[in-house]
């Protein structure tokens, strides 16, 4: 078992900077990837990015490429989402998902464990 606690999330000015935590515990050898979602209000929830654990490899969704920056600390079995130049549209809940094998990276079926979630308010 992997558990994720996620941390970061708050209120924010359309324009402003939030960085996103999701620390893992437990068995974290056994994660291939991990993944940033998140679900806006009445909404599916949606990728945003993810890495993978050895390579550093990074992924994500065109309506952030440029805006976020995915990383982690494997000393700290963290990772990170860097979130600048918020739009409203980027309020949600922000999830953190951890994967335990190769699969496409962009689907929540592909990951086995997730975060509570952390909120994230953009006012425009």
């Amino acid at each position: 078992q992997v558990q994720l606690v996620e941390s970061g999330g708050g209120l924010v000015q359309a324009g402003g900077s939030l960085r996103l935590s999701c620390a893992a515990s437990g068995r974290t050898f056994s994660m291939y990837a991990m993944g940033w979602f998140r679900q806006a209000p009445g909404k599916e929830r949606e990728f945003v990015s993810a890495i993978k654990w050895s390579t550093g490899t990074t992924y994500y969704a065109d309506s952030v490429k440029g805006r976020f920056t995915i990383s982690r600390d494997n000393a700290k079995n963290t990772v990170y989402l860097q979130m600048n130049s918020l739009l409203p549209e980027d309020t949600a809940v922000y999830y953190c998902a951890a994967a335990r094998v190769p699969s496409l990276m962009t689907m929540t079926q592909s990951y086995n464990y997730w975060g509570q979630g952390t909120r994230v308010t953009v006012s425009s």
